[in-house]
């Protein structure tokens, strides 16, 4: 089967852009694993479908599936990338988006210079809406990683997030923990895991293990929880620049029964038509 697509990256957080609007394919989990495959496929963090809407007032259906082929409910960087794509693929003119996810309707905004600005929703920080596992809602949670005890925020931003403060995100021990705590037994669904350095009170630097995917260049989602958990901490204001790996993202909670805004670059960086029957092979 031909299928055209498009590769994508918000801050080096890479996707592969699928219309189905225009297309029409079935992939199974084992499939977006080949196409997932940095040597034998296209390669991705992981891939973005756009579809028609299931509801009236909203413009498309956007859905994310990682890399192990597990679907999820939300992608900051990728909802940037989404609004960029439906514009270059001619499927809308608009600006301002309503798009419809797993976890909710979402708002996108494009501006003139390119970049996108993206209405997150409020931060679910009540534990069974994350979920995760805890007796109350408190601003820290003690983990016990493996023997060792873990200070953690917990925070979902249409997915869940773990984020633990560190001196230095360079030393920061990611590989170590990071899968330790994607699977721990208190979030049922898996975890992101933020390691969150606090520069000053303007800026924050950030590394993510993304659940099913491992460490990435940027987490648009990350960078919210992050912001939230920093800011609920008392941390840092209400505007905070947060620096990952891939490049900064402009991250806003004005109150806290307020929706965070993330706003960030996105880039093409190019399309192809691919057949899934030599993929397969």
């Amino acid at each position: 089967m031909r299928l055209e697509f498009t590769k994508m990256h918000g801050l080096g957080n890479d996707f592969l852009m699928l219309d189905l609007v225009s297309q029409r394919v079935r992939l199974d989990a084992a499939t977006i694993r080949q196409l997932a495959d940095r040597n034998f496929g296209v390669g991705f963090d992981q891939l973005l479908i756009v579809e028609p809407p299931q509801q009236p007032d909203v413009d498309f259906r956007y859905r994310i599936f990682n890399a192990d082929g597990s679907e999820v409910s939300q992608c900051g960087n990728g909802a940037r990338c989404f609004a960029r794509f439906v514009r270059d693929r001619r499927l809308t003119r608009k600006d301002r988006l309503r798009v419809e996810t797993a976890s909710g309707v979402i708002e996108l905004k494009v501006s003139d210079n390119g970049w996108v600005t993206v209405d997150m929703g409020r931060p679910r920080l009540a534990p069974a809406d994350i979920p995760f596992e805890a007796s109350a809602e408190a601003l820290t949670y003690t983990l016990d990683v493996q023997g060792e005890p873990v200070d953690i925020a917990a925070v979902s931003m249409g997915n869940p997030h773990a984020v633990l403060r560190v001196d230095n995100v360079d030393t920061a021990p990611v590989e170590r923990l990071g899968p330790a705590m994607e699977s721990h037994p208190r979030f049922p669904a898996r975890v992101n895991v933020g390691f969150m350095q606090v520069v000053n009170r303007q800026e924050l630097r950030l590394r993510v293990y993304e659940r099913g995917t491992g460490e990435t260049l940027a987490c648009g989602t990350g960078a919210c929880a992050a912001a939230v958990a920093a800011m609920r901490w008392g941390l840092v204001d209400r505007a905070v620049t947060v620096h990952l790996p891939g490049g900064p993202l402009q991250i806003e909670w004005p109150a806290d029964d307020a929706s965070v805004r993330m706003t960030g670059p996105t880039a093409r960086v190019y399309d192809g038509v691919l057949r899934l029957g030599d993929i397969a092979d």
